[in-house]
């Protein structure tokens, strides 16, 4: 039986061997960096590093294969995923990790099949793996990037709802459809720290 360890060195050559390059240095980047936030809120190390090196390993496929390939496993899709099906890999990816890489751990499955949109009262690997993909190092484009590197080693909730405020300004200004899970999701975190933003205000 191996380690954990050794399996995810396995994992990690089969995604290099499936991923384009940038694709895999993102999935590394983002496993080391929730890692760090593990580290930072007393998380297990090995399930955050396996979230993180998994998130993306659906996105081998394009949109329509990822269509297709959730109709054959069964896997329905939301009207919102059909408008936006940049968010399908998750839910497959999900469904990879579980079938494809033996993972049977629900919080591991659920951080993965979460990382795009988000969703209302995330878990601790929810959150982790969520902002972890948007503050890697590898990441440039966002405008705050450097508030929410340093906002994420202060207050995971508070960063949930900076990422997810970008996130639908973002949005908005490309009018890209905006799935209603990421709507609930904003709702429930700028309810849950409007009482520390204003806080912080004063």
């Amino acid at each position: 039986m191996i380690t954990m360890n050794e399996q995810i060195i396995l994992f990690r050559r089969q995604l290099e061997s499936t991923l384009d390059p940038m694709r895999y240095e993102h999935s590394l980047s983002v496993s080391y960096t929730c890692t760090s936030l593990a580290m930072r809120y007393q998380y297990d190390l090995l399930k955050a590093e396996l979230a993180g090196l998994l998130h993306d390993c659906a996105k081998r496929y394009t949109d329509s294969q990822l269509i297709s390939r959730c109709k054959k496993h069964g896997l329905i899709l939301t009207d919102d995923e059909l408008k936006a099906p940049a968010v399908i890999h998750a839910k497959y990816g999900s469904w990879m990790a579980e079938n494809k890489f033996g993972i049977d751990d629900p919080d591991i499955l659920s951080a993965i099949r979460w990382h795009t949109t988000g969703k209302a009262d995330m878990s601790t690997l929810d959150k982790i793996l969520y902002i972890a993909d948007y503050i890697e190092p590898r990441r440039s484009k966002a405008s705050n990037l450097s508030q929410v590197r340093y906002l994420a080693f202060q207050d995971l909730d508070l960063t949930m709802y900076e990422i997810l405020a970008d996130t639908i300004q973002y949005l908005k200004g490309k009018k890209g459809h905006m799935d209603s899970v990421t709507k609930n999701a904003y709702q429930y975190y700028d309810t849950l720290t409007r009482p520390m933003r204003e806080k912080g205000d004063k």
